[in-house]
């Protein structure tokens, strides 16, 4: 793969909304775009939008670009996460995002 830049905060990203079973409060939508990546990498930018929503999570290496979260992970921790802030989430793990401002982050996770 050639070196490469993307601009992930102005990225244009297609949100939709979720589906009802994962929706606790608001209408979160979120949207995603792969980057092309080395090394076997699933590398991308994610957006959700203010509102609560739960997902179970795969291995994850992530980068807030901007906007503020808290995300509660069942019988772990409670993070909070804004920009700059670097997360680790475990494979299988559920949790609740409490999207207070929109959210961005890049993501990095095995394929």
């Amino acid at each position: 793969m050639p070196s490469h830049v993307v601009r992930a905060a102005d990225l244009k990203l297609t949100l939709t909304g979720l589906p009802t079973e994962q929706v606790i409060a608001g209408a979160p939508r979120t949207g995603a775009a792969a980057i092309p990546a080395v090394a076997g990498l699933d590398v991308g930018v994610w957006e959700h939008t203010a509102g609560t929503s739960r997902d179970v999570e795969t291995d994850e290496v992530f980068v807030v670009l901007r906007g503020r979260a808290t995300v509660e992970v069942e019988g772990g921790p409670v993070l909070e996460v804004g920009a700059g802030d670097v997360g680790v989430l475990e494979a299988g793990a559920h949790t609740t995002w409490t999207v207070h401002e929109d959210l961005r982050k890049v993501y990095i996770s095995p394929p």
